[in-house]
């Protein structure tokens, strides 16, 4: 599929799946001829693990590791040193998902707080 039916599908614009081709996040699969990038439904998948990582505060060199473990993981010919560490990283970023997320429950808590407060003085 073409950049467009994949940016659609994922809510995420034309600049950000080119932006992250261009820092070596994502790569499409391949080119049509006329040079259009071209997705398949991994790559779709990949790009909703980067999605998803991105409001977790995650920078572009953390998330392209995340992608390089994942490879690992996912490629049965890998050595199991490899996928060892592989899954160690993963494991460590998961749980730093965690405690970011931990920390996102706690400011959404907060900014209820403060619209029930500027709330009340509104009545």
């Amino acid at each position: 599929m073409q950049i467009g039916e994949v940016a659609a599908r994922t809510e995420l614009s034309l600049r950000s799946l080119r932006h992250w081709e261009e820092v070596g996040l994502l790569q499409p699969s391949g080119r049509s001829d006329g040079g259009f990038r071209l997705y398949t439904a991994e790559d779709v998948e990949k790009i909703l693990v980067i999605r998803r990582m991105k409001p977790l505060g995650f920078s572009l060199d953390e998330m392209r590791a995340v992608m390089v473990d994942l490879e690992v993981l996912r490629d049965a010919g890998a050595d199991e040193p490899a996928r060892a560490a592989a899954r160690a990283r993963v494991g460590a970023v998961r749980e730093d998902a965690v405690e970011r997320r931990a920390r996102l429950v706690r400011q959404l808590a907060m900014a209820d707080e403060f619209i029930d407060l500027v709330g009340g003085e509104l009545t």
